[in-house]
């Protein structure tokens, strides 16, 4: 009987692993090619596998909401059908208590049971890869749960793992605290998290997947980068005159709405390569200066979260051309179609809150980035009209710009010109531009 091992594809720039959510086939069933085998998650994008070849489905390497690394053989085929294995109890060491296959304790030099763990006694899942070198390297399962991990959930990597094993014997090893949750962030330092305790009648709403790795970003973001937020008030009149002019003509051509998100991405593409070092990321004590300008822009989903897909190369598209994009990104996010790729890369993101009816907002920043910019809502507001012939009291249309910036790198000077830079770009609009 032919034997094909699938395996979980590379599925975008640095995707190293991915959380397994649904098998769509079961043991001995059918499947062609191409067909949706199982269903995926990395990072914030659910994707749907398609199998690499044809035959029936005999065995099963990962269950659901296990990690897989990429490379890993998550499923074997059949190529000539025939019934399925019947599958293998796991087997009862004598003199030992039964294991349960969810929560397997490690012992000393126990390679036996260092190769079947799937979940720890600190409740996280380890890859296949990290479970190896563990049971090379004789690892028990309190070590391995002492081991901080930088992966998705606190899971462990194989850089943690390889990285422990440096300073192994030389550094104590501190055992996990069970007393109560805390969140391991930045430099090191373990910020210890509440436990509340619900009130009668009070309801108790899990967070989904997706909400989860949301809070762990963004105190994460707060814990690394010292946030401050500069604000300037743009009048954008000719912008709001413009659009509406040419939204109806735009609508007929292509088929699509004509926001205001272009333009706004357009301005701040303009002002980062006025001010390029708005555009890096901090590694360590490096500063990296990005080549590319990726603007990422905040989008909601049905569920509610947001997630922020980015326009590669932001600066070299004219306006028609992030008008697509910014629409097809929007779409692909409502509909559950973004792919990793649409979300990686980022260098400066983007954030809509007059969306929800707010003049302004304090964005978190989007790390590994420096800056964040948020844009309020659009309002008709009485201003001071300056003409050669005298001042005069106008209504106009304005809205506020806020933008957070991470302070180690970025000053006042620098975080509040970039910002500024932005509305000059918006005030100065030209009224024939053609799209």
């Amino acid at each position: 009987m032919a034997e094909i091992e699938i395996r979980l594809p590379k599925m975008g720039e640095s995707v190293t692993e991915a959380t397994i959510t649904n098998w769509l086939k079961n043991i001995g069933d059918s499947v062609a090619l191409d067909e949706p085998l199982v269903e995926v998650a990395t990072d914030k994008v659910d994707n749907e596998l398609p199998s690499e070849a044809a035959g029936t489905l005999i065995q099963i390497l990962f269950e659901k909401d296990q990690v897989a690394q990429v490379g890993d053989v998550i499923a074997i085929l059949s190529t000539e059908g025939g019934a399925a294995p019947a599958p293998v109890a796991p087997e009862t060491p004598a003199e030992h208590t039964p294991i349960e296959t969810t929560n397997i304790a490690m012992t000393q030099n126990s390679p036996t049971a260092t190769a079947r763990l799937t979940k720890g006694t600190d409740g996280r899942f380890y890859s296949p890869l990290v479970r190896t070198i563990a049971q090379k390297e004789n690892i028990n399962s309190a070590e391995l749960s002492a081991i901080q991990g930088t992966g998705q959930d606190g899971r462990v990597t194989k850089k943690d793992i390889l990285s422990y094993l440096e300073t192994r014997g030389n550094e104590p090893v501190a055992a996990p605290d069970t007393a109560a949750p805390k969140a391991q962030h930045g430099n090191g330092i373990q910020i210890k998290e509440l436990v509340v305790l619900p009130n009668s009648g009070d309801e108790i709403i899990e967070m989904d997947r997706m909400r989860k790795l949301i809070a762990e970003h963004m105190v994460m973001s707060v814990h690394v980068s010292p946030h401050v937020t500069s604000y300037v008030e743009a009048d954008v009149t000719t912008i709001v005159k413009w659009r509406e002019r040419m939204k109806n003509e735009f609508k007929k051509r292509e088929g699509e709405n004509l926001t205001y998100t272009p333009i706004f991405i357009e301005a701040v593409a303009k002002a980062i390569k006025d001010f390029p070092m708005i555009n890096v990321s901090v590694s360590g004590t490096n500063i990296i200066k990005r080549k590319d300008i990726n603007i990422g822009m905040a989008a909601a989903l049905p569920s509610g979260n947001l997630i922020v897909p980015v326009i590669k190369n932001a600066d070299r598209m004219n306006l028609n051309g992030l008008a697509k994009a910014v629409n097809e990104l929007a779409n692909n996010a409502r509909n559950n179609k973004l792919k990793p790729e649409d979300i990686q890369g980022g260098t400066y993101t983007v954030t809509n809150v007059g969306t929800f009816g707010n003049v302004m907002g304090t964005p978190i920043i989007n790390q590994p980035q420096v800056a964040i910019l948020a844009l309020g809502a659009i309002r008709k507001v009485p201003a001071v009209i300056e003409t050669p012939e005298g001042d005069f009291i106008g209504i106009r249309h304005k809205m506020f710009l806020s933008h957070s910036y991470d302070h180690r790198v970025v000053d006042g000077a620098l975080g509040g010109q970039f910002v500024r830079r932005v509305a000059d770009y918006l005030e100065g609009f030209d009224p024939e531009t053609a799209i």
